[in-house]
């Protein structure tokens, strides 16, 4: 298959179209209205520092059904525990950060770039990106960020500083979209850890399917 260069258009080729890696196009800015437009399609954008803009969609795409989740017994304990304090939205802008900060000394680095961090935190001035943060003692120990748009919360990125922080926070999240009558989260692409939890591959065509419906006006999620 072919990638797809974009231009100033705010234009996406459809998903069935991208590469077996899940590579769709090449270019394009990471303004809010390129940004919301890509979510909605279930095109996200990934790409490393020097590399060009590359937006993806891959098949089959890593989700969590919310009644799908597996907390472990240790975590659970935790929680139980009132180890951390959980806030929404309190520090989004500590959130990416830590989040770009974990994945520097990592070999394929990071994909958090300076243009991405204020890409984000610009849909979150918005009310379209939402964080979960756990606190230790006053301290961001862990947390994580997304956006939401509609009724599907798309998952980007967490750190973690403490054991568990960063899975609590997930579980917190659970919790909230459950009570916001959430379809579920999307996840990206596989990961052991998130196998772990629960979440469990889908085709593209289900997911699809399961956007078209919860991406549907009104965009702006309820964040309370």
């Amino acid at each position: 298959m072919p990638v797809f260069l974009l231009n100033e258009d705010i234009f996406f080729p459809p998903v069935y179209l991208a590469r077996n890696d899940g590579l769709l196009a090449v270019g394009g800015d990471l303004s809010k209205k390129r940004l919301i437009q890509a979510y909605k399609l279930g095109i996200f954008p990934w790409f490393s520092e020097g590399d060009p803009l590359l937006w993806w969609s891959p098949d089959p795409r890593l989700v969590m059904f919310l009644d799908e989740f597996k907390p472990s017994r240790s975590l659970r304990q935790v929680i139980k525990r009132c180890i951390f304090t959980v806030t929404f939205d309190k520090d989004f802008c500590g959130v990416i950060n830590n989040c770009a900060a974990e994945r520097l000394g990592k070999p394929d680095g990071t994909w958090l770039t300076e243009e991405m961090i204020r890409a984000y935190i610009g849909l979150h001035k918005s009310g379209y990106a939402h964080s979960v943060e756990c606190w230790q003692e006053g301290e961001l120990s862990g947390g994580l960020y997304g956006v939401a748009i509609g009724k599907m919360f798309f998952g980007e990125s967490m750190f973690t500083k403490v054991s568990n922080a960063s899975k609590t926070a997930f579980a917190f999240l659970v919790e909230k979209l459950i009570e916001l009558e959430f379809h579920l989260i999307d996840c990206q692409v596989r990961t052991e850890h998130l196998v772990s939890m629960g979440a469990r591959e889908i085709t593209g065509e289900e997911f699809q399917a399961i956007l078209k419906a919860a991406v549907k006006p009104p965009l702006k999620s309820i964040w309370q």
